[in-house]
């Protein structure tokens, strides 16, 4: 992340390349229009499940082979896959047997986000096309490791930010890059996670029948097996992801960074908490609110679980520039701007912009994406530099909160300003026998 990000710049908000959107699938590349692409997926049992799903839509796409560490989900989902394509998958519990396999064309990696890099990685050795769930790296260290490793092996990697896809987004950057909205000093992300309950806490037990726990761990610390740490609860915990923060905000971030065509702050600073279920199960804060500076202008990050908010019409996620002559606001429905009627920057003839609707398609379109990429080489509309950039920038605003003290990030130096206890926080500390890969 250079404060010189010309390059960087050039790739992901030049909306030139917002043509790729729409994949022809017809283009002769690398594999051939017509070829079959054969898929592998490892982490079944959420989204990655959903990404296949989405795959599968597509012609001449087959899934020859899925992995999982829970024997139960692997032979629910060979069963749903069957259904659905007329043809069970291999099944593996290891992720290294599968891609020991010569027929697989591409991974998709839909496992929890400690399980990003390794499996990417070494998908990548193995001469695969890559297609990973965000945020694509679990730290600082992974994502920059990530990004060397998509160089080196001169892969299509495609991360599961699918608004980069999703035309409707695209539409309001453009919008904004206009200059439409006079100069923005504000811009705001939210989630507000109304539908997430308290996680009550519960005692530690034994892994499940057909669970192999210590490859789930993986490079992280042992711990007693404990329901809330493994399906779909892994999410709330430091050891395996950072919350909500890296959920939804690699998706938000992305395009507040995008719209406004700058990527690096000056500094960071986060507060928030416990605060909806101080004494349930959760260690990521369930209240946070990031400030990023960037001098002229200041990125804010606000998420809460457990209520649905109201801001912007009732928005429970979205993205809000706002501007001298009006505030346009984004979410997965659509965009729309807002008139300044009243205030001191209010410009004269300039009115409400009514919503523009989304497809509703952003997935399979970003799906459809990669797969024209396999087949083109051309780069996805999510590459790695993209996805890692954000991942990067989501991690800062946690590193921040769990300090409880403002940051200051050196560009040149690719780390934090005068703090070893924060530059401590970016890297990967992995449990043996597990390394972070050698590129």
């Amino acid at each position: 992340m250079t404060n010189d990000r010309r390059t960087f710049i050039k790739q992901t908000a030049t909306l030139a390349a917002a043509v790729g959107v729409f994949p022809t699938l017809m283009n002769a590349g690398c594999v051939g229009a017509n070829e079959r692409i054969t898929v592998g997926l490892i982490g079944c049992n959420s989204q990655g499940f959903v990404d296949l799903q989405a795959f599968l839509k597509l012609p001449n796409v087959v899934c020859a082979a899925i992995c999982d560490v829970d024997q139960n989900v692997l032979n629910k989902r060979a069963s749903e896959i069957e259904k659905l394509t007329g043809k069970k998958p291999a099944l593996f519990g290891d992720f290294r047997k599968l891609l020991e396999q010569k027929d697989i064309d591409a991974i998709i990696v839909g496992t929890p986000d400690h399980w990003h890099c390794i499996p990417m990685i070494s998908a990548m050795e193995a001469g695969k096309d890559v297609y990973c769930e965000k945020p694509v790296g679990y730290t600082i260290e992974e994502c920059n490791l990530m990004v060397k490793a998509t160089k080196r092996y001169n892969k299509v990697v495609q991360v599961g930010q699918w608004q980069r896809s999703d035309p409707h987004w695209l539409d309001a950057v453009k919008y904004i890059q206009a200059g439409n909205l006079g100069r923005v000093r504000s811009v705001r992300a939210w989630s507000y996670v109304g539908w997430k309950r308290s996680i009550p806490v519960v005692p530690d037990e034994s892994a499940p029948a057909g669970v192999d726990y210590d490859l789930w761990l993986g490079p992280r610390p042992v711990h007693p097996f404990n329901k809330n740490r493994f399906h779909a609860t892994w999410r709330w915990y430091w050891d395996y992801a950072g919350g909500v923060m890296t959920d939804w905000g690699v998706h938000l971030l992305d395009y507040a960074l995008f719209g406004m065509n700058q990527y690096v702050p000056k500094s960071i600073s986060s507060s928030g908490g416990k605060y909806a279920f101080p004494t349930d199960a959760m260690e990521t804060p369930d209240t946070l609110m990031a400030v990023y500076d960037f001098g002229d202008f200041g990125i804010l990050w606000d998420h809460t679980i457990g209520i649905d908010g109201a801001q912007f019409k009732r928005r429970p996620h979205g993205v809000a520039f706002v501007g001298e002559y009006g505030t346009l606001v984004v979410d997965r429905g659509g965009w729309e701007v807002m008139a300044e009627t009243k205030s001191t920057s209010a410009k004269a003839g300039f009115v409400d912009l009514p919503l523009q609707k989304g497809t509703g398609k952003g997935l399979d379109l970003h799906v459809a994406n990669f797969i024209d990429c396999i087949k083109t080489r051309n780069k996805p509309n999510c590459d790695i530099e993209t996805g890692a950039h954000i991942a990067r920038f989501a991690q800062m605003g946690n590193i921040a909160y769990r300090l409880g003290r403002k940051l200051n990030w050196d560009s040149k130096k690719q780390e934090f300003k005068n703090d070893p206890e924060a530059n401590a926080m970016t890297k990967a500390s992995y449990r043996a026998p597990w390394s972070l890969p050698k590129v």
